[in-house]
């Protein structure tokens, strides 16, 4: 008969974190969501929250490489006919700075309640200030 193992202690959530200012947004976003799915933990399931939280400071300075500045594209629809909008990179990181990161991490978590709910645990700022210091977060270098 098959058993499936569950951890006997209790996951204490543990706070990141992490300075995005001239890092590159697909390498960084790889790093954050697997993170979040708490791959790094020795006592890793897939399907469970790991308890893992991350602040990322200073979005409004994350880069792309190549020409993606004006080239990569973000569609938003708003429901109604003829409501699709576009914008580039560039124009959407000068209005909502949090919105890139966000949307590449959102997409690398499972599709369901579990990614919904581990997305809750990814707390982004454009500048260095955040209200997350009572946590006492480990800061991590991702190259």
């Amino acid at each position: 008969m098959n058993k499936t193992h569950v951890s006997s202690f209790t996951k204490k959530s543990k706070w990141y974190l992490i300075d995005a200012q001239g890092k590159t947004l697909g390498r960084l976003s790889t790093q954050i969501a697997y993170i979040l799915r708490g791959k790094n933990r020795l006592d890793y399931s897939p399907g469970c929250n790991s308890c893992e939280y991350i602040i990322l400071i200073n979005t409004k300075d994350i880069e792309v490489t190549g020409r993606k500045k004006d080239q990569k594209l973000y569609y938003r629809h708003s429901g109604r006919p003829g409501g699709l909008k576009t914008e580039t990179f560039a124009e959407l990181q000068r209005r909502l700075p949090n919105r890139v990161i966000e949307q590449a991490v959102k997409r690398m978590l499972p599709k369901g309640p579990l990614g919904r709910q581990l997305f809750k645990n990814l707390k982004a700022y454009p500048d260095a200030h955040h209200p997350h210091a009572a946590q006492k977060p480990t800061t991590i270098d991702i190259n």
